[in-house]
């Protein structure tokens, strides 16, 4: 088939790869503009612009695609001329508006990253780990004009391990995503594939902000343990103390850990080698943390550091 792929970030790099690999000819690619990064701040083209135009591959960095608007205009002009017969979606970042959605034969397939209608949304990755879900996936689906609500083409289901952080599994799923998605276009392609409805209660998962990564340490450690891996790297989940933010790492399991004190939700104590810290069920040790201007380091070097009084507490 003939594809105009839309994505943006690092995940939809693997399914273009794939799909460019494949036996269906990429035509263009449909990108988010150009951003600023760095200490430069200087303007970088999407992961997915840089290894399309890598193959020679044309390259469209809409900032909309409403009709009103000049971009959104010059995009349906040239999908047009192109006359995609699909258009692969992963993690695009912009509304596909109604009258597009007939723009191909075969519309618009998303690559949603979770068993719909689980975690429809933006962030489902990192909902499935905060929540204790055991069992995830990769869906592809026909987009319609609600959030993620249009008919399932195809699904894979993979388990959530307990030591997966949000960028373990999303990496995963990207891969085995990436495979899903062709054998989607393949499927489409020879007419071997039934569209069905959504079966089952729909959940959310909203963008996450930095807000949201913030630990509460009174609640159960298992619950903050899922907090923890759900937010990282991304937006990285973080503490207080006194007036210092600090990013926390994953946890390190406590099984070889000497006599566990008892302490409060927040306090802070230090064995030999390690750092616990009180939860709303029973101290946690702490893997790795991060300062305010330093790169992330054992939580044990980190304390030593920074001298901790008896009466230190998160917060």
């Amino acid at each position: 088939m003939r594809l105009v792929f839309a994505g943006t970030p690092e995940p939809a790099v693997v399914a273009l790869q794939k799909l460019i690999d494949s036996d269906h000819e990429v035509v263009a690619v449909l990108t988010q503009p150009d951003a600023r990064r760095g200490r430069g701040r200087t303007l970088h083209p999407s992961a997915v612009a840089e290894l399309a135009e890598k193959h020679g591959i044309e390259v469209i960095k809409p900032t909309s695609l409403k009709a009103d608007t000049e971009d959104g205009q010059l995009v349906r002009e040239r999908l047009a001329e192109l006359q995609p017969d699909c258009l692969p979606v992963v993690a695009f970042g912009q509304l596909i508006t109604k009258d597009l959605l007939d723009v191909a034969p075969h519309g618009w397939v998303n690559l949603h990253f979770s068993l719909l209608p689980a975690w429809r949304g933006a962030a489902p990755v990192q909902a499935s780990i905060r929540e204790g879900d055991q069992v995830t996936g990769a869906t592809c689906f026909r987009i319609d004009e609600g959030l993620d609500t249009g008919l399932i083409l195809s699904t894979l289901e993979d388990e959530i391990l307990p030591t997966d952080t949000a960028d373990d599994l999303l990496t995963r799923l990207a891969h085995s995503g990436a495979d899903l998605l062709v054998d989607t276009m393949t499927g489409l392609d020879q007419g071997t594939i039934t569209p069905r409805g959504q079966v089952g209660e729909a959940t959310y998962a909203a963008k996450i902000t930095t807000a949201d990564a913030r630990i509460d340490w009174t609640q159960p450690a298992e619950v903050i343990d899922r907090h923890v891996r759900a937010h990282t790297p991304g937006p990285g989940a973080w503490t207080m103390l006194d007036d210092d933010r600090l990013k926390v790492g994953p946890l390190t399991p406590l099984s070889a850990a000497p006599e566990v004190p008892t302490l409060a939700p927040g306090a802070i104590s230090v064995a030999k080698n390690i750092v616990f810290v009180g939860t709303g069920s029973g101290p946690v040790s702490l893997g790795q943390i991060q300062p305010p201007g330093k790169k992330m380091m054992n939580s044990a070097d980190w304390a030593r550091g920074v001298h901790l009084d008896q009466e230190a507490s998160f917060v």
